[in-house]
């Protein structure tokens, strides 16, 4: 048995972690047959088949399962390594990630120049899309890492908290009157305006129903908050906003309500995969933190 390269270990970490061998492929800006190549030097190095190549997509081997964790080891130590020097050299590749529509409409912007400026070699590919579905994407290694509400509950996932969203009620004007108080009868009169159910508003939504009583509202559902903003303005139903847009006074057509209890704060935190080590990481998670700011 001869010594495993990293070039190695890091195509059969990323092929045994990923979706398939076409992302892991995508991640190491290989091809397809390179990684597969560097996968069969190393079996053969090794003596041991480490996947299962006989079904549909390749799995782990009894083997392969035994190996991962001491390769995921190697690589970490040489990750720590390269930390020692991160700061002093401008990160190389492919980014990509994922935020919500919120986080597309506030703080991207000023992260993704922050990033340009940092490390102008870094090629970035930001998705927006609501939290359920880049969580899973990150899950299957198909995205570096996610911002988005709340903390998740995969094993295979680490978060760490990042920012802050506040959020309140609001109408139209001509749809409640005089009416300033968000109450459980004035949802049963109009229907509830407001993000579907794998965004991370959800989250919140269901405390405030929860706690006042109020079981399945009638709901307009709709994945962008520029239309959510639009139909309420129109009078379609009541909503939820953010509260730092201060929409109500800028549209001049929708009025805060008051609600007890209020809408909580969500909070949104950058997730990652626990076993990806790279210097890309804690970088990209020290800039999210500097420029994540919902207002």
């Amino acid at each position: 048995m001869t010594t495993p390269t990293l070039k190695q270990l890091d195509a059969f970490y990323w092929a045994a972690t990923s979706a398939n061998f076409a992302m892991a492929a995508q991640r190491l800006h290989l091809s397809i047959s390179s990684l597969s190549k560097r996968i069969y030097e190393l079996e053969y190095s090794m003596g041991r088949t480490l996947f299962d190549r006989s079904g549909h997509r390749a799995v782990l081997t009894e083997d392969g399962e035994a190996l991962l964790p001491a390769a995921a080891s190697i690589l970490e130590s040489v990750a720590a390594l390269q930390r020692v020097f991160a700061e002093e050299e401008s990160l190389t590749g492919r980014l990509r990630f994922g935020v919500g529509e919120l986080s597309a409409l506030t703080w991207l912007p000023r992260f993704v120049a922050a990033v340009r400026k940092s490390h102008p070699r870094l090629m970035l590919e930001p998705s927006v899309d609501v939290g359920g579905a880049l969580e899973e994407r990150v899950d299957l290694g198909e995205l570096d890492f996610a911002v988005v509400a709340g903390r998740s509950s995969r094993p295979g996932i680490q978060s760490q908290a990042v920012a802050q969203a506040r959020f309140a009620w609001a109408a139209a004007k001509d749809l409640v009157g005089r009416v300033r108080q968000m109450t459980p009868e004035l949802l049963a009169e109009h229907p509830l305006v407001t993000l579907p159910a794998g965004a991370g508003t959800t989250r919140i939504l269901d405390e405030w129903l929860l706690a006042r009583g109020v079981h399945s509202p009638q709901q307009i559902t709709c994945n962008n908050w520029s239309a959510v903003a639009g139909m309420l303005r129109e009078g379609v139903g009541i909503g939820f906003l953010p509260a730092d847009w201060d929409v109500a006074r800028a549209s001049g057509t929708l009025v805060r309500l008051v609600s007890e209890p209020a809408l909580a704060p969500l909070q949104y935190s950058f997730q990652w995969r626990r076993t990806d080590m790279r210097a890309l990481i804690p970088a990209m998670l020290t800039l999210v933190r500097q420029h994540a700011n919902f207002r």
